[in-house]
């Protein structure tokens, strides 16, 4: 059977290394006569590929030692609950810049635990570009700045990263992590969802300093608290031992094709690719920034919308599926996240441009 270019936002393509490698370990993970799915999250067996996992993905980032690494569950979204639970240490106001969807819903749920002061927003031109720190408001007084770093749905991407100051910096990478060199090391926390850009659904990735772990508000639920799932290294419950395991063999891959600076390259000439596509169109059409668009997320409009329905037809056809963008802003959406190998978005060019050639 041939496999389709999947564009999905997320859950997205995987390595198909990776899944043969899935494939051929279901039934008898390395000679222990069961498969991962079947282990005991307390196992000899679960407990190293777990080790392993962290191990990798530290290398990966260059995690530094005095931050833990925890995989989660819950998604991007109980992040958005779970981050003012632990980070506001004793604190009334978190700062938040407002760039698309996602960081929108991290304010809304910040405000059931403090005030939450807006510091910049890109709401003026449809979450279109990214709003210059020159002219954000200041955040001194807050308990963190927390931003989305790549805004899935709208396809902005910051390209550099904020000056928190001393105040702890909060991070959403949930669909560009991995995807390029981060410092760590000037954030307090880092999140992400991984079903995105490192494996199934199910399975949150939280890097978050040590020193900010311990101050909840008072009496937190179990599971929302850091602190006990930091001492408990993510096993206060059942983890998601089979997203764990997938993401570690996307780590190895990774680590394979020469890391995350390896990816940052292929991403660049990636997106290049589809936005040169793009703008040289009569067509088709990005509303971002150029400076701002995502390396991740390309999302794009044609200039007759009554087309739509026609493109994406046609795109199944020719086995490019998941095309259409999010109900929110309407149009395409190509997410051509690290699995998305350059065939793939070399497939959907020349499919748009014969699009086009037949209809614009």
């Amino acid at each position: 059977m041939a496999r389709v270019w999947n564009f999905s936002a997320g859950p997205a393509v995987l390595p198909e290394e990776v899944l043969r490698q899935a494939a051929e370990e279901m039934l008898d993970w390395h000679g222990s006569g069961q498969s991962v799915m079947e282990m005991s999250h307390r196992g000899e067996h679960f407990m190293a590929i777990h080790a392993q996992a962290v191990a990798d993905l530290r290398e990966l980032l260059a995690i530094p030692d005095n931050y833990k690494v925890l995989f989660l569950q819950g998604g991007g979204t109980l992040q958005f609950a779970m981050v003012p639970c632990n980070l506001l240490r004793g604190k009334r106001i978190a700062a938040f810049v407002q760039t698309g969807v996602w960081s929108e819903k991290a304010i809304r749920e910040a405000r059931l635990f403090c005030d939450v002061s807006v510091v910049s927003s890109s709401e003026d031109r449809r979450h279109t570009y990214v709003p210059p720190q020159s002219a954000w408001k200041q955040f001194d007084d807050a308990a963190y700045l927390y931003y989305c770093s790549n805004e899935t749905i709208n396809g902005v991407e910051f390209n550099w990263v904020p000056d928190a100051g001393e105040v702890p910096l909060v991070a959403d990478m949930s669909s560009h992590i991995l995807s390029r060199p981060v410092d760590v090391s000037r954030y307090g926390l880092i999140y992400a969802g991984a079903q995105k850009n490192i494996g199934p659904a199910g399975l949150t990735i939280v890097i978050v300093r040590e020193d900010l772990i311990g101050h909840a508000v008072p009496t937190p639920p179990t599971m929302l608290d850091y602190r006990q799932m930091a001492d408990h290294d993510s096993m206060l419950n059942t983890p998601p031992t089979y997203g764990i395991y997938v993401a570690g063999l996307v780590f190895q891959w990774l680590k394979r094709q020469g890391g995350v600076a390896a990816m940052s390259q292929r991403s660049l000439a990636k997106s290049r690719l589809l936005y040169d596509a793009i703008d040289a169109s009569g067509l088709y059409a990005n509303p971002v920034a150029k400076p701002d668009r995502s390396r991740m997320n390309v999302p794009f409009t044609l200039r007759d919308p009554s087309l739509d329905g026609r493109f994406l037809a046609g795109a199944e056809e020719a086995g490019l599926v998941q095309l259409k963008g999010h109900r929110l802003v309407g149009g395409m959406r190509a997410s051509i996240y690290n699995a998305m190998p350059t065939q793939g978005v070399a497939a959907l060019v020349e499919y748009m441009r014969d699009f086009e050639r037949r209809y614009g």
